[in-house]
């Protein structure tokens, strides 16, 4: 997942994404609403975590200029305990749910989760490509009956290919939805980690479900379960 964290305060912005770092999930922040905004209406995201009470325009404005030009994307509002009647009018507005402050950054995650899938109109909590298959919920995998212990950025570069079975992926997308930050286009931080990830799902020379595509990227097999 790749998402927009837009809260002011920094300190709590700097927490969550790194929280939302170590459970395998990319975020850009904005300390504003105006750039906030900027960044929802310019870029694809799965999700965003959106702070009511923002500098410039605040969460139920950018919410409210989203939902006018029809962008669906899930929004979670970040709010106060005593701040129910902008929660009220938040979900009016379109919002997907609301977390309240302080809170536990595995909540902030599980709803992320939620709220996404729902989105893609899935109520799967598992993917399956042969023998391969991947928990979204409990973040498990196992190939066949063993299980296959991985890193939060291995399992969201699974995850990521798994998500779209015979579809060529270039390092670039990969690089942008896994990781998320500005990149030397000549690194191999994709190849080392595909390496990596296919010795760990091929411990005993299993078929390989991840096809290189020299000069282009990656794609996991489409194959039947």
């Amino acid at each position: 997942m790749k998402i927009l964290v837009v809260e002011d305060e920094k300190k709590i912005a700097s927490f969550v994404k790194k929280g939302l770092a170590e459970a395998g999930i990319t975020a850009d922040v904005a300390h504003n609403g105006d750039d906030g905004y900027r960044l929802a209406a310019m870029q694809p995201y799965d999700a965003l975590v959106l702070d009511i009470m923002l500098p410039g325009r605040d969460g139920l404005s950018i919410l409210r200029g989203l939902r006018e030009k029809k962008n669906p994307v899930p929004v979670i509002l970040l709010t106060a305990r005593s701040e129910l009647r902008e929660r009220l009018e938040g979900l009016n507005l379109g919002a997907d749910d609301y977390i309240t402050k302080p809170f536990f950054i595995e909540e902030l995650v599980a709803r992320l989760q939620a709220v996404a899938r729902r989105a893609r109109g899935e109520g799967l909590t598992i993917i399956q490509i042969g023998d391969l298959t991947i928990n979204l919920v409990t973040r498990e995998v196992k190939r066949g009956a063993t299980k296959v212990e991985l890193t939060a950025r291995e399992f969201s570069l699974l995850e990521y290919l798994m998500r779209a079975p015979g579809r060529v992926l270039t390092r670039t997308q990969i690089l942008e939805h896994v990781w998320g930050y500005d990149f030397d286009p000549q690194t191999n931080l994709v190849d080392v980690n595909i390496q990596r990830l296919r010795k760990k799902i091929c411990p005993n020379g299993e078929e390989d479900l991840i096809e290189t595509l020299r000069g282009v990227g990656y794609r996991c097999r489409k194959i039947e379960p």
